[in-house]
């Protein structure tokens, strides 16, 4: 790893040049932040969680036409994936309170929403990430209106998707967080690919006959556990093959060769 040229540093991953031109090396840390990062932490195992549940996640969405960035998984922390140029905005979709929009709005936490929401925060560390309207995304130029039709479709679907997919192992998906980035091919083609992870880090997933939490919310309310949770939810995405001997192991299931 440290032969190759960094080319970003995050919160929970790190950018290194890929082995081809428009392709990237994706590592993910142990690192656990919250709050705009006033609350860290290491966690030994996360880094490795996070890359299996997200490379299951964007092979499945993959699968059913939704174009993104994950090319393949090189290792137990590493994927290799396209080069993007990032739009700064998150995308967040909530389909039950939690969290923010509950202060923003007086709800109570675990309130059904009418329908799913799909809200826009600008990326900006320094600003807090602050929730944002189509107006400023347009005015400020960061996606033009097609933009963000497309985005607004892909998530939708993406949604969708995973809902379905968490029901069927018992989780109710609460919310998550999604990027997207502009994609040139070797033809010159643009076009708009789902980006970043998708993990426990990004979602908000409760259990969906107790409401455990099984995602970052352990961490920013020290709950503990949160490895165990994350842990949970790959055991039964079948990323990982419980044996009843001993803890899960995250090598012997995978849905792709190294």
């Amino acid at each position: 790893m440290s032969r190759r040229k960094q080319i970003y540093e995050g919160k929970a991953k790190i950018l290194f040049e890929g082995p081809e031109p428009g392709t990237l090396v994706q590592y993910f840390k142990d690192d656990a932040t919250a709050f705009n990062a006033q609350k860290k932490a290491t966690l030994n195992g996360k880094g490795v969680l996070n890359n299996r549940i997200s490379e299951h996640i964007m092979i499945n969405l993959g699968n059913i036409g939704i174009p993104t960035h994950f090319i393949k998984r090189l290792n137990m922390r590493e994927q290799l994936i396209k080069q993007v140029e990032i739009i700064p905005l998150e995308v967040i979709v909530r389909n039950t309170a939690a969290g923010s929009i509950c202060k923003q709005l007086g709800l109570e936490e675990g309130t059904r929403l009418p329908r799913s929401i799909i809200e826009f925060c600008y990326k900006k560390d320094e600003l807090a990430d602050p929730l944002v309207a189509e107006e400023h995304i347009t005015a400020f130029g960061w996606a033009t209106p097609a933009e963000i039709d497309e985005i607004m479709a892909i998530t939708l679907r993406v949604n969708d998707f995973m809902c379905g997919m968490f029901a069927g192992i018992g989780i109710k998906l609460i919310d998550f967080k999604i990027e997207f980035g502009r994609y040139t091919d070797k033809d010159g083609s643009e076009m708009i690919l789902l980006a970043d992870e998708i993990s426990p880090d990004s979602c908000r997933l409760w259990d969906m006959e107790t409401d455990k939490k099984l995602d970052k919310d352990r961490f920013r309310r020290d709950l503990g556990g949160v490895t165990e949770a994350y842990t949970e939810v790959a055991t039964r995405l079948g990323i990982l093959k419980e044996n009843p001997k001993s803890a899960p192991t995250l090598s012997l299931v995978s849905d792709q060769e190294d």
